[in-house]
């Protein structure tokens, strides 16, 4: 019913930037929040930045000041502005929207496929 379609990750050095797109598609009355998550190999999936559809953004105290997340509700996408990468940034991204569609009356959360971030010299 609902798709998510990351694009945007790919290999960049220490202190570069990349910005990742995740644009969804479908049966989609309304989204709600939508937000990135990352996980790294090893690790848990952790929560990087959330927006609300009113534009209320959080971020995690690990990007604070270095990522930016931002949407265009016209679009169904968000996107995730990441400046400074460090090698700990490194992960699979994903991302998330909690979607209101028209076959449901209540708002269900989708993923992403997720796209890898690289940050490597």
């Amino acid at each position: 019913q609902v798709q998510l379609v990351e694009s945007g990750g790919g290999l960049v050095q220490p202190g570069g930037s990349l910005r990742l797109s995740c644009a969804a598609s479908g049966s989609i009355v309304s989204i709600n929040t939508m937000a990135w998550y990352r996980q790294a190999p090893g690790k848990v999936r952790e929560l990087v930045a959330t927006i609300t559809r009113g534009d209320t953004t959080t971020y995690a105290d690990s990007v604070k000041g270095r990522f930016t997340i931002s949407r265009d509700n016209a679009k169904n996408t968000v996107y995730l502005q990441m400046n400074s990468l460090k090698p700990e940034d490194m992960a699979v991204y994903y991302c998330k929207a909690s979607v209101l569609t028209a076959t449901h009356t209540y708002y269900y959360d989708y993923w992403g496929q997720g796209t890898q971030v690289t940050v490597s010299s």
